[in-house]
């Protein structure tokens, strides 16, 4: 019989998983490494104060770290002022999904250095920049040299490390703790680049900015109204099919796949989770564009994760049913799970590409007011 005091830690840890990196949004570079902190120790936890067998718990702890770098992403989304960064950002995320889902699907460690998590540390260095300096300094060329600096050499070591040559760097540290220095050496270049990226920007500001900065997107304002009228805001308001659509799909249905193969018991295939997903999604944003057009405004991102919540429990049993007429089926507890991690991960996609497609209105109308009066006094 498990002990009580071991499931009471047991669920403080994932209940921590799971709301730490809600963080994000707000306070980006504390939530992002706090939750990198929480990944890496918390089956040491367990170890220490509990006897709980692990190996149930090794499909969450994976789709844990799908959740939380999924809300990362979208984070992103509510705060990048620089949309270049945003792009590169966006390309690094998706890049490391389908390597995930890659090898969920055929278990070849070789694909996760291939399609190295170079997002992650992308995010990390833009936050602490912006921490210091508007992140618009950092210009498309240096962002480049950036992202290919930590891809080579910081991710690609790393995944060679942990997944092809299956190293612990505890184990290698304590069978020789000169290799201390050899860390630390590797740690000091990594500074010494990063430095030399940032050497010629403009003066850092005074203080730290730790909460994230976004534009406030409200549905009646006036402004609103004209950012509805170009033809971006236009496409995702009232087209059935338009570019939000299609990558809210691809987002979701990668994570389906993913979180299908490292969950026990799920007994659908990767086809049938990829339409039931797509169609689900297909719902949630006709209803939700629906909703708008009525003039109904989520005040509360609560409110509607709940209602979104139950519009897709009540999709999911239907799709359990039908599934059954296919020789398909579903583990309920994994289901709820599973459509609770995506449920969530659609609300704050809705809630946060208003916010880009807004703010980035924004941005591309002043710059261009801007060089309008450098012309004019020209």
């Amino acid at each position: 019989m498990v002990a009580t005091s071991d499931m009471l830690i047991f669920w403080a840890v994932v209940m921590a998983r799971f709301f730490i990196p809600l963080s994000i949004p707000k306070y980006p570079l504390p939530g992002i490494i706090a939750s990198l902190l929480l990944d890496a120790v918390d089956q040491t936890i367990f170890q220490l104060f509990t006897d709980l067998p692990l190996e149930g718990y090794q499909g969450y702890d994976k789709a844990l770290d799908i959740y939380y770098l999924a809300i990362t992403y979208l984070s992103t989304m509510r705060n990048w002022s620089n949309h270049f960064a945003f792009e590169v950002n966006r390309f690094l995320f998706y890049y490391r999904l389908v390597g995930v889902a890659l090898f969920e699907l055929t278990n070849l460690r070789s694909l996760l250095l291939i399609f190295p998590n170079t997002f992650e540390y992308f995010f990390i260095f833009y936050e602490a920049v912006r921490m210091k300096w508007d992140p618009r300094v950092l210009t498309k060329d240096k962002l480049i040299i950036i992202a290919a600096t930590i891809w080579i050499f910081v991710k690609l070591p790393q995944e060679y490390w942990i997944h092809i040559a299956k190293m612990d760097t505890t184990d290698w540290i304590r069978a020789n703790p000169s290799n201390v220095f050899i860390l630390i050496g590797w740690t000091a270049v990594m500074i010494g680049m990063a430095w030399w990226l940032l050497r010629d920007l403009p003066p850092m500001r005074s203080g730290f900015s730790i909460a994230a900065h976004h534009a406030t997107f409200r549905f009646d304002s006036l402004r609103a109204a004209r950012v509805k009228d170009n033809y971006t805001s236009k496409r995702f308001f009232d087209d059935f099919i338009h570019h939000e659509l299609i990558e809210k799909i691809v987002l979701v249905s990668l994570l389906s796949i993913i979180f299908a193969q490292i969950l026990p018991e799920v007994r659908a295939n990767d086809v049938q989770i990829a339409f039931g997903v797509s169609i689900l999604i297909i719902i949630n944003t006709e209803l939700s564009q629906w909703l708008v057009r009525r003039g109904t405004q989520w005040r509360s991102i609560v409110k509607e994760f709940i209602v979104m919540s139950i519009v897709n429990l009540i999709l999911v049993l239907l799709f359990d049913f039908l599934l059954a007429r296919y020789e398909g089926s579903i583990d309920l507890l994994n289901t709820l799970f599973f459509v609770l991690l995506l449920t969530l991960n659609v609300t704050l996609y809705d809630r946060y590409r208003r916010v880009h497609l807004w703010s980035h209105a924004a941005i591309t109308e002043f710059e261009e007011s801007k060089k309008g009066i450098e012309i004019k006094n020209n």
